[in-house]
């Protein structure tokens, strides 16, 4: 159930199926010379939607910006503060709240470390607030990698903008991706942090785009959407335990 697309009789006879609602979190970011700003948003709508099929939960439209750190400085990449990021969801979470949500998972197509915490304290938080919701938090892009078997994808270190992502999207909307890119790893040198971190990574790729092909994006988001409908399955029973431990409580 797409939310953006239902009217509001639509909604409230939703919520006689389920009270799970799946938020995806995406980003506006660099993808290479070849590979679309909104690659990390279309990928995680896209395993949700087909997630839909298996499962039923409201999907809700799309956080399109996230915290890009070691993207910052590439041409096009449109970062917000993890403290904007943690309000945004805070905020959409009441809001889900309010009508009728107790289940809610956090879905990020977007990896980044900085990132994905932000979406964890935010979901620490909405637990404080609600007593009665439960939480998942999730990045839809290692849910896709830890799923399929070995051979899928061919390059060992495989990140950004490579073999993965491009398959992805050539899967779904070919004409968006524009050639390839060369195969490049970043040069970060930990412990110390860059100034200047596109001389470390002045392509914007961590991978091989050449190596994609849209029959692998195609596996890549079967296993993706499978994971995420079992997440909504058990998210369901865990909602259906605290309504009978809270029946019990009450007698």
């Amino acid at each position: 159930m797409q939310v953006s697309r239902m009217t509001m009789k639509e909604f409230a006879e939703g919520l006689k199926k389920t009270r799970i609602a799946l938020l995806p979190l995406g980003s506006t970011e660099e993808h290479g010379n070849h590979l679309p700003l909104d690659t990390d948003t279309m990928q995680v709508f896209h395993a949700a939607k087909l997630a839909t099929a298996m499962a039923d939960f409201f999907l809700c439209p799309p956080i399109n910006y996230g915290y890009c750190r070691s993207t910052g400085e590439h041409p096009g990449t449109i970062s917000i503060s993890p403290e904007t990021l943690r309000g945004l969801i805070i905020d959409i979470a009441t809001s889900l709240y309010k009508q009728g949500i107790r289940g809610l998972i956090l879905a990020s197509g977007h990896a980044g470390g900085i990132h994905m915490s932000a979406i964890e304290e935010s979901a620490e938080r909405i637990l404080a607030m609600f007593d009665d919701i439960e939480v998942a938090v999730l990045c839809e892009y290692h849910l896709a990698i830890d799923a399929v078997s070995e051979g899928v994808v061919e390059t060992e270190d495989d990140g950004h903008a490579g073999e993965i992502e491009t398959s992805r999207i050539l899967a779904i909307n070919p004409e968006l991706v524009k050639g390839s890119s060369p195969e490049e790893y970043p040069r970060f040198e930990k412990p110390f942090l860059s100034r200047n971190k596109r001389s470390r990574w002045p392509g914007g790729v961590w991978g091989d785009p050449s190596k994609a092909t849209p029959e692998k994006g195609i596996i890549l988001y079967e296993a993706s959407a499978k994971k995420l409908a079992a997440i909504v399955k058990e998210l369901r029973a865990r909602l259906a335990a605290n309504e009978v431990s809270s029946r019990r409580g009450d007698a």
